[in-house]
């Protein structure tokens, strides 16, 4: 962006005419943004918090080669709806079924990172027969405290002050602490793209509520009720992850008896991302088999 435009300021409508790569479809009153590409068994992608659909733009296309590639914006995200919700996994899981209810899509395997992983693991307990295969990319759900800087931002009014100033800095050094390990892929470019739904008017408000709800890491009954299902898991770990440690991965692992985990080296939050060679290979050969 030539001209720095104010974030939480651009209408959806007018941001989403301008920069919105995909569909939209109408789910019990709210829009759903998403990108729809390839052919074949259908796989769905849930981006995890701070990102939107974005996310997986360097492993859509390798996955549109062999399957129907769905990537949804979840509600409050990307090119969303911004409605006042009460934002939690059960909201993104209801989201999802209305998804695959309107599209016709009978089960899918499940991709989800961070806050979409949690989603698909709730979804796979409660929809069991619509899933399957389940892909977690550094997926919430065991025990692990806010970092330093959410519990920061957390406090009344100062997440407000910081994500209103008008600079790049403060959601540029959040990247860099707790998503990206190689700073050299943290490019302007990958900043822009990234972070352009931020200029959503109700981006803000929705990414306060979410981390003010601290819901990320409550979801040990529910991996102990995954760990009674049989469904095929492959967890995926960045292992500088300072966001949700290997440790978080290495506990969900053990819980999930007949998971396999694979750990990508040099990667923080989004191994997808900053590997995506390495990833996508695992990714495939996983939903293929």
């Amino acid at each position: 962006m030539s001209e720095f435009i104010r974030w939480n300021s651009q209408p959806l409508d007018v941001w989403a005419s301008k920069y919105a790569q995909g569909k939209f479809v109408d789910l019990d009153g709210r829009r759903t943004h998403y990108i729809e590409k390839g052919e074949g068994e259908p796989l769905i992608l849930l981006h995890g918090f701070f990102y939107d659909s974005y996310l997986w733009a360097a492993n859509i296309d390798v996955l549109a080669e062999n399957f129907k590639v769905y990537a949804l914006d979840l509600w409050g995200f990307g090119y969303s709806t911004r409605d006042p919700l009460d934002y939690d996994y059960q909201l993104y899981v209801e989201q999802l079924v209305l998804f695959m209810d309107s599209l016709g899509i009978q089960s899918a395997s499940l991709m989800g990172q961070s806050m979409g992983g949690g989603t698909a693991i709730l979804f796979c307990v409660q929809h069991r027969q619509r899933v399957n295969k389940l892909l977690l990319v550094d997926p919430v759900g065991v025990p692990n405290p806010l970092p330093l800087t959410g519990k920061f931002f957390n406090l009344p009014r100062i997440g407000e002050f910081f994500w209103g100033l008008n600079i790049d800095a403060v959601r540029r050094k959040n990247l860099g602490d707790l998503w990206i390990q190689n700073k050299e892929l943290l490019t302007d470019s990958y900043f822009e793209n990234v972070m352009r739904f931020h200029k959503i008017k109700g981006t803000t408000e929705v990414l306060l509520a979410i981390l003010r709800k601290d819901f990320f890491d409550k979801l040990s009954f529910e991996i102990r009720c995954l760990a009674q299902m049989e469904v095929s898991i492959l967890l995926v770990w960045g292992k500088e992850d300072k966001a949700v440690p290997l440790s978080c991965g290495q506990e969900m692992h053990h819980i999930l008896k007949g998971s396999c985990l694979k750990i990508i080296d040099n990667a923080g939050h989004v191994p997808n991302f900053e590997h995506a060679e390495e990833f996508n290979k695992l990714a495939v050969a996983f939903l293929r088999e």
